[in-house]
């Protein structure tokens, strides 16, 4: 993969990412700062800015906005998450100077006009309900709140309604002036874009975000624990968490591959073990979620409580198995299945201008999938056993559930499964 950067004078960083065989591109704006950088009384205000960037500017109306990238066939996104946020377009060819217009104009010029502020509010309401409503996503956000507590990356992005409906326009227009500076910034175009015109253009508009340096987010600690929900609900969605491993630290990749191994397909241990074998559940799955500073590591699965008990028995089962007989076919099998996920993200213009800005925000360089590979491939089965018994019995246990929770273990009886000790589980 070859790509172009600028860095303009104002710390700015503009990025593409040829493919000259297209005949669209997807570009983006990608802000280093998310819900972790929010302040206690800023909780969901990250969230709050994405949704009200589309809702007005000094140059066009919420309506103009939208019509005018959906006119020339362009589509129009954001996303928030705990570091980062994104403004996105998809575009064709000949719109790419609309669509860097468009970004533009949402980020420096929108007018948080009062009106629209509440009702989008109460759209963001309806959104935290909706998330309170699935039991599939309120577990998740207990899962994020029990393993950090109540530092800022443990917060759910959306916010609670009682911080949304308090925040004023004015507030909205501080946190963007906190955070959205050049050095924390990176325009980045991938698929039938020309790089000096990009360049230029956002020397023209881009240029006016201050070149200033950004306060980081305050250093984040795993703490771990329990949270169970009692609902009335059919199922129990349950998480068993662990602390995972940064971006940054050595055993990130090998923490990647590890959660591949134990549940990432129809030939992980977890499914073949949990569901094939047993039949205790529809889906079950693992994921390894690094920040810049910690991680986390989560099994997630579903069943009836006639099952839980089971269920828990066969899932740390398999964790103590891994930190002692993972094969190789195993470790060639998971790192195939990360290898074919880099490269069929290539052949999406939208998925590689993502993977670049981000790389370039939580790095400071593209990391080449060559490279990635390389490391992956440097890693063998006795790194990826150590590695499995230093998460499983070495650290603190987190546990969440909604549902009806009754039948299931305790955090103390999954400890005690797993061997972990007092002092192991103080550290």
């Amino acid at each position: 993969m070859s790509i172009n950067i600028t860095k303009l004078a104002n710390g700015l960083t503009v990025i593409t990412d040829p493919m000259p065989h297209l005949e669209s591109a997807a570009l983006g704006v990608w802000v280093k700062a998310g819900s972790r950088n929010e302040n206690e009384n800023q909780h969901g205000i990250a969230h709050l800015l994405e949704h009200m960037a589309f809702k007005g500017t000094k140059r066009r109306s919420a309506l103009q906005i939208a019509e005018e990238i959906e006119n020339v066939g362009g589509e129009l996104n954001a996303a928030t998450s705990v570091e980062t946020t994104a403004y996105y377009a998809r575009v064709l060819k000949n719109e790419v100077s609309r669509g860097a217009d468009i970004l533009y104009d949402i980020l420096a010029n929108s007018t948080f006009d009062e009106a629209e502020l509440s009702r989008e509010k109460h759209v963001i309401l309806q959104e935290i309900g909706a998330a309170q409503d699935t039991p599939d996503d309120l577990v998740f956000d207990h899962f994020q709140n029990t393993a950090f507590g109540s530092q800022p990356i443990g917060r759910p992005i959306l916010g609670t309604p009682d911080t949304v409906n308090g925040f004023s326009a004015a507030e909205i227009r501080s946190y963007l002036d906190q955070h959205y500076h050049g050095p924390n910034m990176v325009l980045c175009a991938a698929g039938a874009v020309d790089h000096d015109a990009l360049v230029k253009q956002a020397e023209d508009t881009y240029s006016s975000f201050p070149n200033a340096p950004v306060e980081e987010a305050r250093e984040a600690s795993y703490i771990g624990g329990e949270c169970m929900i009692d609902d009335d609900y059919h199922e129990v969605q349950m998480i068993l968490g662990f602390e995972g491993r940064a971006y940054h630290v050595k055993d990130f990749y090998a923490s990647q591959l590890l959660s591949m191994i134990l549940g990432g397909g129809m030939s992980s241990r977890l499914f073949q073990e949990v569901r094939e074998r047993h039949g205790l559940c529809y889906s079950v799955s693992s994921f390894h979620w690094g920040f810049s500073d910690t991680g986390i590591f989560g099994i997630h699965s579903a069943t009836g409580p006639e099952d839980l008990k089971e269920l828990v028995e066969v899932i740390v089962h398999e964790l103590q198995r891994a930190s002692e007989d993972i094969v190789q076919e195993e470790l060639d099998r998971a790192r195939a299945q990360i290898r074919s996920g880099l490269l069929m993200a290539q052949e999406s213009p939208a998925s590689r201008a993502g993977q670049i800005a981000r790389q370039i925000l939580l790095f400071g360089r593209q990391i080449p999938n060559d490279e990635l590979m390389e490391r992956l491939d440097a890693l063998s089965v006795e790194r990826i056993r150590d590695l499995a018994g230093r998460i499983f019995h070495e650290s603190k246990p987190t546990l969440t559930a909604v549902g009806p929770v009754g039948p299931l273990p305790k955090l103390d009886e999954i400890r005690d499964m797993l061997g972990i000790t007092d002092k192991q589980a103080a550290e």
